[in-house]
């Protein structure tokens, strides 16, 4: 941990994680033991260890089963996971859905989500569509009412673990005559609700995302999060956090593929010296050494912001967080195949799947061209 960037107790906290991770999953036999040989993204065992350490959720309050801490503690237990290759990927989606059930849920819908999560076990959120991902406003998952309850009919696509999820949080389109930002509607449902039929995408990097399709789903109206309409401005609100989210998750690969790159560069040699004894070598790291630093001081900056209060205020910092992050994620695993030579191309050194696991986050969350194109809209150009 960085010097006086946490207090003993917060580096307390991520010494305790990655001690766990270098325990339960700090091999890469451990880790495909707990993926089916690395088809999958998450197992569930190493969650419900997490939640009987209490680690989960820490963000969440104390009377919904969280730790009753903040967004600064949050990060760290983002980062040292990912720095410690747990295989939890999909709980960086359950939080995200998490946020929003806090902000805008009832109390039962708070109850039964939040403890859910903080218990070990699987949300999700469905937003995107076939033809609306980073343009959120182009959904057309129709919900219609019908007396006390929605029928929702629809596709959703790259929904992270929704086929582990318990529930959904899912975007519909209640109104379609109001405008494209107007007449958007959040509601949660089990997914074991009939009409609903999860099949499973295949990607680069095991069983993480999947399509969901809706035929005549009944939904209570008491499911709706939030007010039935006006799901666009209770997003927006929440995209913030959710790209803090994956920014700390890319901040704690981006450190895990450094740091094998330099335990390689260290031990291999090549003309009698080690490879990270040539100086073209070292001023690579100590580019991506600076990125890295860089990179942390900001996203923890922003996290201290939202604790105090100043979530709202944060749109283009919380672009730049996930921009940055995500993308010196990728370039520390591009560089680690680089100055690991033919080993890094290599399944057994590990840095190729390394390099798979950071090629979508600059994509999910809204795209970086999205990204740039906040930030840009904030300098009043």
């Amino acid at each position: 941990m960085t010097a006086g960037l946490f207090t003993d107790e917060q580096r307390e906290f991520a010494d305790a994680i990655e001690k766990f991770c270098a325990e339960t999953c700090g091999t890469a036999e451990k880790r495909a033991q707990l993926t089916d040989g690395g088809t999958l993204s998450n197992s569930p065992v190493v969650l419900r260890q997490l939640a009987e350490l209490g680690w989960l959720g820490v963000s969440i309050p104390a009377e919904y089963g969280g730790g009753g801490a903040g967004m600064v503690e949050e990060c760290i237990f983002l980062e040292e996971t990912a720095r410690g290759q747990a295989p939890i990927h999909a709980y960086g989606t359950g939080l995200t859905a998490a946020q929003t059930y806090l902000r805008h849920g009832t109390e039962p819908q708070k109850s039964e989500v939040l403890n859910n999560l903080c218990a070990g076990r699987f949300e999700a959120i469905a937003l995107s569509e076939p033809g609306a991902g980073s343009d959120l406003g182009a959904v057309c998952t129709r919900a219609v009412r019908d007396g006390d309850r929605f029928v929702i009919n629809g596709q959703k696509t790259w929904i992270t673990a929704a086929h582990l999820a318990d529930h959904l949080l899912v975007l519909t389109r209640t109104d379609p005559n109001v405008g494209k930002h107007h007449g958007l509607t959040l509601m949660y449902l089990s997914t074991s609700t009939p009409g609903l039929d999860i099949k499973p995408i295949k990607t680069m990097d095991g069983h993480t995302v999947n399509e969901v399709f809706f035929t005549d789903v009944a939904v209570p109206v008491d499911n709706v999060v939030g007010g039935i309409g006006d799901a666009w401005h209770r997003l927006m609100r929440g995209l913030n956090v959710e790209r803090l989210i994956i920014a700390a998750m890319s901040l704690g690969a981006a450190r895990r593929s450094l740091e094998d790159t330099l335990d390689y560069v260290r031990q291999r040699e090549v003309f009698g010296h080690s490879v990270g004894s040539f100086q073209a070598v070292r001023h690579r790291l100590a580019d991506l050494v600076a990125e890295i630093e860089c990179c942390r001081a900001f996203t923890y900056q922003v996290a201290a912001q939202i604790d105090a209060g100043l979530e709202d205020q944060l749109a283009r910092a919380g672009s730049i967080a996930k921009l940055k992050c995500t993308e010196v994620a990728k370039k520390a695993a591009l560089e680690g195949i680089q100055l690991m030579g033919g080993n890094g191309y290599t399944v057994e050194f590990g840095m190729e799947a390394q390099l798979r696991k950071a090629l979508a986050p600059p994509i999910y969350g809204g795209a970086n061209e999205i990204q740039r194109d906040i930030i840009a809209k904030s300098l009043a150009l």
